[in-house]
Parts: structure tokens; sequence; C-alpha cells
């Protein structure tokens, strides 16, 4: 997560569920598939700034604004989706907290805009093209 800071296992719920899709008698009677859930709002580990940026980049994962719930079903054996649980809830978080490179403005170029100008006449071309011929008198 960055800078030596882990989220407490005891903030962690895992659940397992038989995983769907073809794998005859393994498939239906493991439960191989895992999910974990992570209430942020419970969460010791963040400051309220850093939990409200875990909210802003999270929005569209968190359950109710809050709870943060990923699956993982691709590996035959429950060690396996776990491993892969956590992996990818750590990197969640860790893209989410690092830092925003800021975007400095700049003035477009002289060919940037002498690129624009020529794609304009070009469409302004194509569209007179189109129209009906003037009638001949």
């Amino acid at each position: 997560m960055g800078r030596g800071r882990a989220v407490p296992w005891s903030e962690l719920t895992f659940r397992t569920a038989r995983s769907g899709g073809p794998g005859g008698q393994h498939a239906n009677k493991v439960e191989t598939q895992v999910e974990l859930r992570w209430d942020l709002e419970e969460s010791l580990a963040f400051t309220p700034a850093e939990k409200a940026r875990l909210r802003e980049a999270l929005s569209s994962r968190l359950v109710r604004g809050r709870v943060l719930r990923l699956r993982a079903r691709a590996a035959r054996s429950q060690w396996g989706n776990r491993q892969a649980v956590l992996e990818r809830f750590q990197s969640l978080l860790a893209a989410a907290l690092r830092p925003r490179k800021r975007r400095h403005r700049t003035a477009p170029t002289q060919s940037s805009k002498e690129a624009r100008l020529s794609a304009k006449k070009r469409l302004s071309l194509r569209k007179t093209e189109r129209r009906r011929p003037a009638p001949d008198d």
C-alpha cells in the first residue's frame, strides 16, 4: 500500500462459494471462489483524507458507498483465488492512493494549429462538394 502501511487482517472478511462454469465433480463439490469484503468507513488504517481519496477513486466499486467487494474464481484452488483477490486488493488501494500528476497547460504548437485549420478546410470542402449543383440558366 505504500509507506509501509497495511490494512489489518481483522478488517478483511473472506467468504467462499462454489465457482460456476465447467469442471465437473470438482467444481460441484469444492468451494474455490473467494470473495473479499472490506469496509472503507470502518477501517482504522487510513486517515480521513486518504479515505476520501479512496472513496473517490473506488466509487464505482464500492457497495452502498462504503464496502469494497472483490471476487476471484479463476484458479482451481481456494488458496490460488485467495492470493489473487489479495493481490488485486493491494494493487487497487495502491493505485487509488498514488498521487496524481498535475497537468501543466501548454500553448498549442504552430504545426498543431495548422493541422487543425487544414482539417477544417478539408471538411468544409467535402461538405460543399456534397451540395446539389446550382442550376444552369
